[in-house]
């Protein structure tokens, strides 16, 4: 009987490591000279939005690549931020909204087995829920699909989990 194995593409963020961020985020704006008097403030809301907020939208940007080289110094990669657009709040201030990705969305699963099936290599892919799993006979086959969706900028962020061979 011939072996199967599969492997899932998922796309998850480590919550734990997005709150280390942050906090090391909002120790370095409160010591840096020119955002000390801005009310600057980063804050996750739930497991799936980070808050922005600052004096103005100069102030903003800056925290946001403060926020940006924390995420990325922890592993988590920016291509599972969607950032929302600028929000004026009370006086002067500006806000902004930055929604994590946890899973794959359904365009974006759909886009992946059509690059699958459009390569030609003998592995099938299927979509369940917020992941797709990939299967095959040949080993070497499912290295060669995540060689080729590594390559492909498909604008979310992947990771491939699961590897089982039955």
């Amino acid at each position: 009987m011939a072996q199967d194995n599969s492997f899932d593409i998922v796309s998850k963020v480590d919550i734990q490591e997005v709150r280390n961020a942050i906090e090391q985020a909002i120790k370095e704006v409160r010591a840096r000279f020119d955002l000390k008097d801005s009310h600057s403030e980063i804050k996750l809301e739930g497991d799936d939005a980070i808050q922005l907020a600052s004096a103005d939208e100069y102030k903003l940007e800056a925290v946001k690549e403060i926020l940006a080289q924390k995420l990325v110094k922890r592993g988590i990669s920016l291509k599972a931020l969607t950032y929302g657009k600028l929000e004026p709040a009370t006086g002067s201030s500006v806000r902004q909204k930055i929604t994590l990705q946890q899973g794959i969305p359904g365009e974006k699963a759909k886009e992946i087995v059509r690059i699958i099936k459009d390569s030609k290599k003998k592995a099938q892919a299927s979509i369940q829920g917020d992941t797709v799993r990939v299967s095959s006979k040949d080993r070497d086959t499912l290295q060669e699909v995540i060689a080729m969706l590594k390559a492909k900028d498909l604008g979310i962020d992947m990771q491939f989990t699961n590897y089982r061979s039955n």
